[in-house]
């Protein structure tokens, strides 16, 4: 019996020795979680048995149980890293297509040839689909797909409306709009410009500008001085307004073509005036240019409205205060942004923003219930219960930490102790294994 004794207690050593070798071993690991081995002593008895006298029968490994206490995070440069500093698992699979999910707490990922965003091992990262606003349609492990980043965005949108603030100062330079000429800034009192996209994606720059006119015998409630022609042109070429006055240069104009302006007027107190009386008071809300007839193979039937929003004449100097407009070029991918909360956001080139989807989060009643697969990846099983899912940021899930790794949880002084504690027990029970084989042999050589 003693022999099985001593024998049970070098098996315990020797697993005490393995579990800390390869605590040691994986020091580095990104998300690695430390294990203990954890020991119960055997004993057993007959109902006949004297329980008094009755000694054990050894030891065995009850289990190796694994920590999953928070590990260091360590900064790094990729945007694609990811810590989560909480409770919570990163969720992720063999390949696309698979309904089988892993759970990990190593953040190392990075672009798959397919643009997918996968770690080290080629497990694809699972995130919740997301509208336009960033918020996801379900929070599910059912609803959780690979995430992809696109490297480019959309196809061109032509832009059709342009929306302008701005300020006209009251005291500006009158000008005739018959001297009108763009190349001369001397002609018109301000002006402004803002590049669109026509249906190709091609950029083309659309110049407004302002003249503020000389005295016009209109009459009340018109006051000559607060009237101003607006006129449009595109890449420096003129282009009418639909509906705008014609208009004939001057004589002395080195400029021979001007194009259809529009009128805006304003009130005394510096606000656009209404337009009560469109033949004295023609207010442009909002002014659309005639077809652009572009000829570089875009659409040539694209007019662009320009829409003023709140337009003033005060005393302050020409400002534009808000300057947009709705059309895009195809843009490249510039940058990602993973916020604490998962939700991945992309910018291009073209000023687009994109939002790809939300990291998915897992979490698990009974953490050392999972079943290691290798990979620093676990599985559920019974004794973990099934994955909760959720998102950063959100209760104990965690907060979502990019350009970041979680470390091994192992403390490297605290393992090299116990190599040395599980050695001498493998001493010990070497040494009862070599008393009990020297008594046997002296048992043997009684006569």
């Amino acid at each position: 019996m003693s022999f099985n004794i001593a024998l049970s207690g070098i098996n315990a050593a020797q697993k005490d020795l393995d579990v800390t070798a390869n605590n040691i071993a994986n020091v580095n690991t990104f998300g690695f979680k430390e294990s203990r081995a954890e020991f119960a002593d055997v004993y057993a008895t007959s109902i006949f048995s004297n329980g008094k006298t009755a000694t054990g029968n050894g030891v065995k490994t009850a289990q190796v149980a694994q920590q999953f206490h928070q590990g260091s995070l360590l900064t790094t440069q990729n945007s694609l890293d990811m810590a989560i500093g909480g409770e919570g698992f990163f969720v992720t699979a063999e390949d696309p297509t698979t309904l089988t999910r892993n759970f990990t707490r190593a953040g190392a990922f990075n672009l798959n040839s397919d643009n997918f965003v996968v770690n080290a091992s080629g497990q694809y990262l699972q995130a919740y689909p997301v509208d336009s606003n960033g918020s996801p349609s379900s929070v599910s492990m059912a609803a959780t797909r690979p995430l992809q980043i696109s490297t480019s965005v959309g196809s061109p949108t032509p832009t059709d409306q342009v929306d302008m603030t701005f300020n006209l100062p009251s005291g500006g330079t009158e000008h005739d709009i018959a001297d009108f000429n763009p190349g001369n800034p001397d002609t018109y009192t301000s002006s402004t410009s803002v590049t669109t996209y026509d249906s190709l994606g091609e950029p083309h720059v659309a110049q407004t500008y302002f003249i503020k006119r000389t005295a016009d015998p209109v009459g009340p409630p018109v006051i000559a001085e607060n009237s101003w022609d607006i006129l449009t042109y595109v890449d420096n070429k003129p282009v009418d307004i639909a509906g705008g006055s014609a208009n004939t240069p001057a004589a002395s104009n080195p400029n021979t073509t001007i194009p259809r302006s529009a009128r805006m007027v304003f009130g005394t107190d510096g606000q656009l005036a209404p337009a009560t009386a469109p033949a004295t008071n023609p207010t442009p809300l909002p002014i659309t240019t005639v077809q652009l007839g572009s000829t570089n193979g875009a659409d040539p039937t694209q007019t662009v409205t320009f829409n003023f929003n709140n337009p003033t004449q005060f005393g302050a100097a020409f400002e534009v205060s808000a300057l947009s407009q709705n059309g895009a070029t195809v843009g490249k991918l510039t940058g990602i942004d993973i916020a604490t909360d998962g939700l991945v956001k992309a910018t291009f080139s073209n000023g687009s923003t994109v939002y790809m989807g939300k990291v998915a989060i897992a979490k698990f009643n009974n953490t050392q219930g999972l079943a290691q697969i290798g990979d620093t990846s676990w599985q559920a099983t019974q004794n973990s219960g099934e994955p909760i899912a959720g998102e950063g940021n959100s209760g104990t899930f965690g907060k979502i930490n990019s350009s970041n790794v979680e470390q091994s949880n192992v403390n490297l002084s605290t393992e090299l102790v116990d190599l040395i504690s599980a050695q001498r027990n493998f001493q010990a029970n070497s040494r009862a294994l070599e008393v009990n084989s020297t008594l046997q042999q002296t048992i043997l050589q009684i006569r």
